[in-house]
């Protein structure tokens, strides 16, 4: 069976690469095939940044994990900080509206239901359930605050502010809170 010579193919009839020794224009070829092709693995992937206004609205709402199109979000942003990402931001949110990131630390910035106690020789160490807590103001007032674990856990204080604009939201933070109260001595 007869095969058009490389020199003759439509990819060669180039006038350089025809006036080209038939190896060199090889090697040239490959070698520029090799460039693209590092080029493409090299170059930067666009971010798969989360969209901070969205996380916005969905730790504002009576329940993340309900509404379907905030948990992708919601668990990367958990992922990212675990990972010590910053924590996204909302342009467009507007004057007094924001949510921000602190890291949890017992016992002074750890819900008192979720804090532990452990004795030792030097006194007691305290610890906390969550890692960090996200605080999200609407109006320019604590809206909401969800503490997050690295594991993905998450429970949420509502505000006063909240409570009565929702109307229903998840009581899981009130639930936990008031059976600790009742534990107390």
């Amino acid at each position: 069976m007869n095969y058009p010579h490389p020199a003759d193919t439509r990819c060669w009839q180039s006038t350089e690469a025809a006036n080209l020794p038939r190896s060199l224009a090889a090697t040239l070829a490959s070698a520029a095939a090799s460039v693209l092709l590092t080029l493409g693995l090299l170059a930067p992937s666009a971010a798969r940044a989360v969209d901070g206004c969205l996380v916005l609205l969905c730790f504002a709402a009576p329940s993340w994990k309900s509404v379907p199109q905030c948990v992708p979000p919601i668990r990367k942003v958990l992922r990212d900080l675990a990972r010590g990402k910053a924590f996204p931001t909302c342009g467009m949110s507007g004057a007094g509206n924001s949510a921000r990131h602190v890291w949890a630390r017992a016992p002074g910035n750890c819900p008192p239901q979720y804090t532990r106690v452990h004795e030792s020789e030097s006194g007691p160490i305290y610890t906390c359930d969550y890692t960090g807590a996200i605080t999200v103001t609407i109006d320019g007032k604590q809206f909401t605050r969800t503490w997050w674990d690295m594991g993905g856990d998450t429970v949420t204080d509502f505000s006063p502010v909240a409570k009565s604009q929702l109307g229903t939201w998840d009581t899981r933070y009130d639930n936990d809170h008031a059976n600790w109260l009742r534990s107390r001595p």
